[in-house]
C-alpha cells in the first residue's frame, strides 16, 4: 500500500466516523426537542400521537373539572378559535385558573385529547409566554398591549 492510498484510506474512514457521529447527535437532538403548539396548530398540523410537545393558550371558562381522586383534573385550552381537552394528574400551580394563560407539556393521545405531565401557569397579570402571545395574535384573540410582555 502506498503512502498516498493509505492517506486516502485514513481520510475516508475519518470522514465516515465524523458523518456517523453527526448523524447520531442530530437524531438525539431531534428526539429531545419539544415543540410548542396552540390548539389551532394541533387541529391543522399533522402531530404525531405520543410525541412530547407543549400546548399553550388560555384555560377555557367552564371546563375545569376535578375528578374523584382529587389529583386528576380535566380542562380545555383555547386560543379563541379552537380548544383542546387536557387531562392532568398532579398538583396544579397556585395561579392556575380559568381564563388565564397556561402552558402544558405532554402528548396527544389517539382520541385527540392532550395528556399533560406538567402544567405551568402565568406568574402575574402581565406575563404570558411569547408563543402564547403569538398564537393569540394570529387568531385575533389577543387582548393585551401591542408588544405583549413576554419573558424570552
Amino acid at each position: 500500500m502506498t503512502r498516498k492510498s493509505r492517506r486516502m484510506y485514513i481520510i475516508v474512514v475519518a470522514f465516515a466516523l465524523l458523518a456517523s457521529a453527526t448523524a447520531l447527535v442530530l437524531t438525539a437532538f431531534e428526539d429531545n426537542l419539544v415543540y410548542f403548539y396552540s390548539p389551532t396548530d394541533l387541529k391543522t398540523k399533522q402531530v404525531t400521537v405520543g410525541r412530547s410537545l407543549r400546548l399553550g393558550g388560555l384555560v377555557e371558562e367552564g371546563t375545569f373539572v376535578k375528578l374523584g381522586d382529587g389529583l386528576s383534573i380535566r380542562f380545555s385550552i383555547t386560543d379563541g378559535a379552537e380548544s383542546v381537552p387536557v387531562s392532568y394528574k398532579g398538583i396544579l400551580p397556585d395561579l392556575f385558573r380559568e381564563g388565564q394563560g397556561v402552558i402544558t407539556e405532554g402528548s396527544l393521545n389517539e382520541k385527540g385529547d392532550f395528556i399533560a405531565h406538567e402544567v405551568l401557569a402565568k406568574h402575574d397579570e402581565n406575563y404570558m409566554p411569547a408563543e402564547v402571545i403569538e398564537a393569540l395574535k394570529e387568531s385575533g384573540e389577543w387582548r393585551g398591549d401591542e408588544e405583549g410582555q413576554a419573558i424570552e
